[in-house]
């Protein structure tokens, strides 16, 4: 990942440049909000964002950005304006306590898997305690005291002291960190696992035109023992390097390149800058300490690192869409092409239609998840893996591919109560060859769970009951109840407090594409088959997106393709879909993103191309022709049908060219 590595240190560098900027003209820190323990709140949360046009690309969601959103969401939803104004209060004295939830639950089931996102916390577990104060003498110092404490943990999250301005904060202590748009899931970290303490610096405030937001952060995992050194294995305390770097050039659009490291432990050392910095240009060896004091090479740690993309689309339903690329590894030559892949599809409809609220988010992931050769736990602390939750689902260490589904609906009652209905649902691929463990008989893991929140004397009280089995077929079954005894709001409830919105801002512009593709493939499958072109075929073509006007003559979208290419379907996802007027009747396009190839199993990688459009030969029917290239789009040999898995070669790859003709409708 050479080129994502230099972009890294462009950014750093231009932000501590401008980050030495008069502090008198800065801002002061902001609080966190609430995350893993109020679902309902976080929800709001999300909805004034994207109403707003505001994209979330990492959390906690600092309070500030909250707040400077809700004048533009007012005038649309004025109750959940209300709401949210009502809850941010409690954050704008110079000391208060924001949080005192407690909860108990009765677990009904034998399932003993974890439950997604929260802390560390299991089916059986059956009681939680989550509180957070805080103290702010002055704009620039704040300290917040926190905890999170449930059945066999404790942990003090939300323990934090802030310093800083806007353009840099640095906080202290246990901080969650969340890198991704989703927001039911993230591959690289979430709130899977108890919180780390770490130190992290980050700007609220985007810098420069481009809209530039940064996070790092260094963090201390739990204990682990038989981590590889040489040959022997040594125990201690890796630790665990994250950094973020976004740009947001327009509103309501946002990319960032996401990258963790896990390195140090026992005799693999500790904190040491130069070869932190060392590792991120070179990820396969840097000189670390020999237990007789010299250097030696040895691969520096374990690595993991995404790409996301997330766009917002207002209008008379308003709707979000993010993508999360993300790897393991390398694949082939070139650091940027990530190997061991995962991708995560979102979409996120906050006023769906009257008081209604929708998400959907899809995972798929090659196998090799949070499993390394160095270090036994790989990316776990308190042996709860960091990121997907579909991890803590699986017989431990299990390299084993599979898919997740995630549809919730949420309702809020004529009397201002709210309902929220998760289904979940996820399956491993159990053929010879994807697990590492085939003993274990992994069954279709669902699960349905119902919320209801209300308020009982201004503080907020829900109650969950959560039925399903579990990928071993074991049975979920939950039932809880919690209350928050912080200062709570009232007169925000009632149905008079909400009206359906009207439009918002630019509409959006949904489009159907039907056509032809006419491809060929390079295969590259083992050292002993060689490397080969296909003939040029045609087929199909399908094409499904939304656009939005970002100019006078510009546009930008994203877009779902559907080919079939070599007998093999192809998908195919535009994180990035730009469209450039050139006259009234000719468009240019640009486009990037990733592309799947299911070869058997799925194999991903990046693609991009050019093209042009006619626009309007009918009314609302374009003419357009794309030129398309795919990257090195690959995957591990799994199947029995795969050639013999090789150490230099270990991974099957496919360049795809070709050219698409399609018709496009516009609505």
């Amino acid at each position: 990942m050479t080129s994502i590595r230099n972009i890294h240190f462009a950014l750093i560098a231009g932000v501590i440049c401008i980050g030495v900027a008069p502090l008198a003209l800065a801002r002061g820190v902001s609080p966190y909000l609430p995350l893993g323990t109020s679902a309902e709140k976080e929800r709001e949360f999300e909805r004034v964002l994207i109403l707003a046009g505001k994209p979330v690309v990492r959390r906690p969601v600092p309070a500030a950005i909250v707040l400077d959103a809700l004048p533009s969401v007012c005038p649309i939803d004025p109750g959940l304006c209300a709401r949210v104004r009502s809850y941010l209060e409690r954050y704008q004295a110079s000391a208060d306590v924001t949080q005192v939830v407690i909860e108990a639950d009765l677990a009904l089931g034998n399932s003993k898997q974890a439950l997604p996102n929260s802390h560390g916390r299991t089916a059986q577990s059956n009681w939680m305690v989550a509180g957070s104060a805080y103290y702010q003498p002055n704009d620039y110092l704040l300290l917040n005291a926190g905890g999170l404490a449930s059945e066999g943990t404790a942990v003090p999250t939300g323990t934090v002291l802030s310093i800083g301005f806007d353009l840099a904060q640095v906080d202290v202590g246990y901080r969650d960190h969340w890198l991704s748009p989703s927001a039911l899931s993230s591959m690289l970290i979430s709130t899977e696992a108890p919180t780390m303490p770490s130190i992290t610096v980050s700007n609220y405030r985007p810098i420069t035109p481009l809209g530039i937001t940064y996070e790092l952060f260094a963090a201390r995992m739990s204990r682990q023992d038989g981590i590889s050194y040489f040959g022997s294995t040594t125990s201690g305390y890796p630790n665990l390097a994250g950094i973020q770097l976004g740009i947001e050039p327009v509103v309501g659009y946002a990319l960032t390149i996401n990258r963790l490291m896990q390195y140090g432990g026992g005799e693999r050392g500790g904190l040491n800058l130069a070869r932190l910095r060392q590792a991120y240009f070179d990820s396969n060896s840097v000189e670390i300490n020999l237990p007789d004091g010299t250097f030696g090479e040895e691969e520096f740690g374990n690595q993991v690192a995404s790409v996301t993309g997330v766009m917002q689309f207002p209008g008379k339903v308003p709707f979000s869409a993010s993508i999360e690329y993300a790897g393991e590894d390398n694949s082939y030559a070139g650091n940027y092409r990530l190997g061991d892949t995962a991708l995560t599809l979102g979409l996120d409809f906050p006023l769906l239609w009257r008081r209604f609220d929708l998400r959907y988010e899809i995972s798929e992931w090659q196998n090799v998840w949070y499993v390394h050769h160095l270090y036994p736990k790989g990316l776990t602390n308190d042996g709860f893996v960091l990121g997907h939750w579909f991890g803590d689902q699986r017989k431990f260490n299990d390299r084993v591919g599979g898919r997740s589904n995630v549809l919730q609906l949420g309702l809020r009652t004529d009397g201002g109560d709210y309902w929220q209905a998760t289904y979940r649902t996820m399956g491993f691929v159990s053929s010879v060859g994807y697990q590492s463990v085939p003993e274990v008989p992994y069954e279709h893991l669902q699960e349905l769970s119902v919320r209801y929140s209300t308020s009982w004397k201004a503080h907020d009280v829900a109650a969950e009951l959560t039925l399903g089995r579990d990928a071993f077929g074991e049975k979920i079954g939950r039932f809880g109840v919690s209350i928050d005894l912080a200062k709570g709001q009232s007169g925000f409830r009632d149905a008079t407090a909400y009206r359906q919105p009207g439009v918002a801002g630019d509409q959006t512009e949904f489009f159907v594409d039907l056509g032809i593709n006419r491809s060929r493939v390079f295969k590259i499958i083992s050292a002993e088959i060689p490397n080969q072109w296909t003939d040029m075929r045609s087929d199909y073509h399908l094409g499904l997106g939304a656009r939005r006007a970002v100019g006078n003559r510009s546009s930008l979208g994203v877009r779902l393709e559907l080919d079939r290419v070599d007998s093999h379907s192809l998908l195919s996802l535009r994180a990035l879909d730009y469209q450039f007027r050139l006259t009234r009747s000719l468009a240019a396009n640009a486009f990037f993103g990733v592309g799947r190839y299911d070869y058997g199993a799925p194999a991903f990688g990046w693609y991009g191309g050019l093209g042009v459009q006619y626009m309007d030969v009918l009314p609302k029917w374009d003419v357009g022709v794309d030129w398309r290239r795919y990257d090195k789009l690959s995957r591990n040999r799994v199947l029995t049908s795969d050639p013999p898995n090789n150490y230099e070669r270990p991974r099957m790859h496919f360049d795809i060219n070709g050219q698409s003709l399609y018709i496009s409708r516009r609505f």
